[in-house]
């Protein structure tokens, strides 16, 4: 081979590599579906998505997705006329974007994914209203709660049906989402509590802190489903803009 006819392919070859790349915007990272490490390189995919919608992609517009808002959640701890309830409204979550992708599942034949996510701190602030007794004190009032959730390790499933754009490209239809989620260390408490004096205040910040693990337990169930309903909307919103042909080779 000449060097005019090895310096024709090579440009040749640069030239169909840049038009191949152009295909695939900058916040994306290609897989190819039968490569042996297929899951390995979806979680980088997805660690990469996640970094660019962290910061904001207005090209598919995705600008600010924090804070995560859930509109309420309520607990009831005991029964009868007396029984502690309370509710948080307004609830905003900050610090959900710096998750990590640390493990990802796939079965692209039938458009299956689990995922792990990991999430190193999560800051929220509500709306607090509560009734009833609490420590034999009565626990009634409205204010401000608060609350830190380290260490959120996250469990995620979605299923999804492919089918052809406008533009002739593949998208997906989300179909099912499961989620479960554990928290390994919480602080929470409520502030600026209306006509409630001090004593009382700090008793019911020192039971919700001893007692955090509990208390998460109560609203786990009902902030599962709200998560989860996100969780389905904002994948959706994904996949409405990111044709497969951008991720999936």
């Amino acid at each position: 081979m000449t060097s005019t006819v090895r310096s024709l392919t090579l440009t040749a070859m640069i030239f169909l590599q840049a038009v191949f790349c152009q295909d695939i915007p900058y916040y994306m990272h290609r897989c190819e579906r039968d490569a042996p490490e297929l899951n390995d390189c979806l979680r980088y995919a997805a660690n990469k998505l996640a970094s660019y919608i962290r910061r904001g992609i207005p090209e598919i517009g995705i600008v600010d997705v924090e804070p995560v808002v859930v509109d309420e959640i309520s607990i009831a701890l005991g029964s009868g006329p007396d029984g502690y309830r309370a509710s948080f409204r307004n609830i905003e979550a900050y610090g959900v974007s710096n998750l990590s992708i640390v493990n990802v599942r796939s079965d692209i034949d039938s458009m299956q994914f689990q995922m792990t996510i990991e999430i190193p701190k999560i800051k929220a602030t509500a709306q607090y209203q509560s009734s009833g007794v609490l420590l034999l004190l009565q626990a009634s009032g409205a204010g401000e709660y608060w609350g830190e959730y380290e260490g959120v390790k996250a469990k995620t499933y979605f299923k999804a049906t492919p089918y052809q754009g406008d533009d002739g490209q593949t998208y997906l239809t989300v179909d099912q989402t499961k989620m479960d989620f554990s928290v390994k260390e919480i602080k929470m408490g409520v502030e600026n509590i209306a006509n409630q004096n001090a004593i009382i205040h700090a008793a019911m910040n020192l039971f919700i802190n001893t007692n955090a693990q509990e208390l998460l337990k109560e609203m786990k169930p009902q902030l599962r489903t709200k998560l989860t309903e996100h969780l389905h909307s904002f994948l959706q919103q994904i996949f409405d803009r990111i044709p497969v042909e951008q991720w999936l080779d």
